[in-house]
C-alpha cells in the first residue's frame, strides 16, 4: 500500500508541476482578457443575481424592442419550462458554495501552508482572481446547454461536451472523472477531516464517527436536490458568515502583525528569504493546487449547480459563480490563512485541521477548538452532500437507469466511512490525481466553447446598456441554437 501512495504521489507531482498549473494559468489569464475583467467590476450585478433583483427596473427602463424576449419573473422565458420547479439562483449558488466551502478552506489552506509555506496563500490569491474568469465561462456554458428534468433543470460540463462539441464521449469520460473525484475520492478528504477534529476534539473513535456520519449522509441524499438545495440554503450563509466574524475578531485583535504577515507571504511567494532552491515551485504548486481543491474554478464541478438555477439570462448565473470564488477564497480562505499565520504555530509541523484548530486555540483559548470542530462538521457534511449531487448529475448522464443512483448512493456511504480509517495525505493524494485529470477534460472544452460565452456576454452587455434586465432566447442565436434545449 505504501508502494502505491508513493507512486500515485510521483504521478501528481508530474501533473500538477507541468501540466494542470500551465493549463490553469493560461484560461484564468486569456478568459479574464476576453470577458474584460468582469469578475473585477460587476459586483453589483453579481449581488442583485444573488438576492433575485432586476439588473435595472423594467418600470424605468426603455420599452422592450421587438427582437428582446419577454422577461418572465426572473425566469427563463421559455413557457416549456414552467412546470418546472423553481430553483432560484441563490439555491443554486448555495449548493455550488457548500461543495467549495468545505475542507478545503480550512484544512486544505493549512496543509498548502505546511508543505508550501506562507508564499502558498499569495498564489492562492491569485488564482482565485483571475480564475474567477474560468468559473464565469464554465458556469455561463452550463447554463446555456441545461437540460429539463420531471421537476428541475440539469446539467453541467458532461452536458455541454454532449450538446456544444456533439462529442458524447468526451461527455461521458468527463462523466466517469467527476463521480469517481467528487463521489468518491473528494469524499474521502471530507469524510477524514472531520473525523479527526471530533476525534481529537472528543476524544471520539473515529469508526463511530464515520458511521454516524455515514447514516446522516444517506439520509439528506435520499431526499433528491429539492432538499440538498434547501439544506444548502440555510446551512452554508450560516457558517460561512460565524467563520468569518471570528476571523475578523482574530485581525482585529493582532492588527499591529498584520503589516509583518502580508509582508512574510510576499517574501516566501517570491522565494526572497528562501536558501532552497525549489521553495517557491513547491508554494506555487500548493497554492494553486489547494486553491483550486477549494474554490474549484475551471474544475468542471460547479457548473453542475449552475445549470439547475431558473433565470433570464445564462450571463447571470456565470457572474454568480464567480462571486462563489471571491467568497470562498478572499474571504474564507483568507480567514484561515490569516489565523494560522498570526498564531506564529505555522511552522510547529502540524498538518490539516489539527494545524488550524491549534491555531484559532492560541487566540481565543479553548472556545477556539470547540469552535473549529463545529465548524468543520458544518463545512465537511455540507461539501458531501453537495458532491454527492454532482456525482448524480452526471451518472444520469451515463444511465438513466434509476438502480444506478441508488448503487452510487451507497457507494458514495461506503466513501465516507473510509474516510475516516485512512491518513490525511493519503486521502489528497487519491483526490489530486482524479481533480487534476478532470480539470484538464473540463478545460479542453470550455476553450473550444468559450466563443459561446462571449457572444452572451456581448449580448447581456447590449441589454445592459440600453438599461433593460437583460433576458435570452436562443433564437438571437445565429448558430448553434438547434443545440439548445431550454431558452
Amino acid at each position: 500500500m505504501d508502494t502505491f501512495f508513493l507512486l500515485l504521489q510521483q504521478a501528481n507531482d508530474f501533473l500538477w508541476g507541468y501540466i494542470v498549473i500551465t493549463a490553469l494559468v493560461f484560461c484564468a489569464l486569456f478568459f479574464t482578457y476576453k470577458i474584460r475583467g468582469v469578475q473585477f467590476w460587476m459586483l453589483r450585478d453579481m449581488i442583485k443575481v444573488m438576492t433575485g433583483r432586476p439588473i435595472f427596473n423594467s418600470s424605468k427602463a426603455p420599452a422592450a424592442t421587438s427582437n428582446r424576449p419577454s422577461p418572465s419573473d426572473g425566469t427563463s422565458p421559455n413557457d416549456a419550462d414552467a412546470h418546472l420547479k423553481k430553483i432560484g439562483s441563490f439555491h443554486a449558488f448555495a449548493v455550488s458554495l457548500s461543495s467549495r466551502v468545505g475542507t478545503g478552506n480550512l484544512a486544505g489552506v493549512a496543509s498548502a501552508i505546511f508543505v508550501g509555506g506562507p508564499g502558498a496563500v499569495f498564489w492562492m490569491w491569485v488564482m482565485a482572481l483571475f480564475g474567477a474568469a474560468t468559473a464565469f465561462v464554465e458556469a455561463t456554458l452550463a447554463q446555456l446547454y441545461k437540460k429539463r428534468g420531471t421537476d428541475s433543470f440539469y446539467g453541467g460540463p458532461a452536458y455541454y461536451m454532449q450538446q456544444g462539441l456533439h462529442r458524447k464521449w468526451m461527455g461521458v469520460l468527463f462523466a466517469v472523472l467527476i463521480t469517481i473525484t467528487f463521489g468518491m475520492a473528494n469524499q474521502v478528504v471530507q469524510s477524514n477531516t472531520l473525523c479527526d477534529a471530533l476525534s481529537d476534539t472528543l476524544s471520539l473513535d473515529r469508526r463511530w464517527i464515520g458511521a454516524t456520519l455515514t447514516l446522516a449522509t444517506l439520509a439528506i441524499i435520499f431526499g433528491g436536490i429539492k432538499r440538498i438545495s434547501r439544506f444548502s440554503s440555510i446551512i452554508v450563509p450560516f457558517m460561512a458568515i460565524g467563520y468569518a466574524i471570528i476571523a475578523l475578531f482574530v485581525i482585529l485583535s493582532n492588527l499591529t502583525s498584520i503589516p509583518s504577515m502580508l509582508a512574510l507571504i510576499v517574501r516566501e511567494a517570491f522565494g526572497i528569504d528562501s536558501a532552497l532552491g525549489g521553495a517557491v515551485g513547491i508554494a506555487i504548486t500548493q497554492g494553486v493546487k489547494r486553491g483550486l481543491f477549494s474554490n474549484e474554478a475551471g474544475e468542471g464541478s460547479a457548473p453542475n449547480a449552475a445549470a439547475i438555477a431558473h433565470t433570464s439570462h445564462p450571463v447571470k448565473q456565470g457572474l454568480l459563480q464567480a462571486l462563489g470564488v471571491f467568497t470562498d477564497t478572499i474571504v474564507v480562505c483568507t480567514c484561515t490563512a490569516f489565523i494560522i499565520l498570526l498564531s506564529g504555530i505555522y511552522d510547529s509541523g502540524r498538518d490539516g485541521i489539527i494545524l488550524t484548530k491549534y491555531a484559532l486555540e492560541t487566540h481565543i483559548g479553548p472556545a477556539g477548538g470547540l469552535f473549529i470542530t463545529a465548524a468543520i462538521f458544518f463545512f465537511a457534511y455540507s461539501t458531501i452532500i453537495a458532491n454527492y449531487f454532482y456525482g448524480e448529475t452526471n451518472i444520469r448522464f451515463i444511465t438513466s437507469k434509476k438502480s444506478y443512483v441508488n448503487i452510487f448512493r451507497i457507494v458514495t456511504a461506503a466513501t465516507v466511512m473510509a474516510g475516516a480509517l485512512i491518513s490525511l495525505q493519503e486521502a489528497w493524494s487519491i483526490v489530486d490525481l482524479a481533480m487534476g485529470i478532470m480539470t484538464l477534460v473540463n478545460l479542453a472544452a470550455i476553450i473550444q466553447l468559450s466563443p459561446k460565452v462571449f457572444f452572451l456576454l456581448n449580448d447581456y452587455m447590449r441589454q445592459r446598456k440600453q438599461g433593460h434586465d437583460p433576458v435570452f432566447s436562443k433564437e438571437m442565436m445565429k448558430e448553434g441554437k438547434e443545440d439548445v434545449e431550454c431558452w
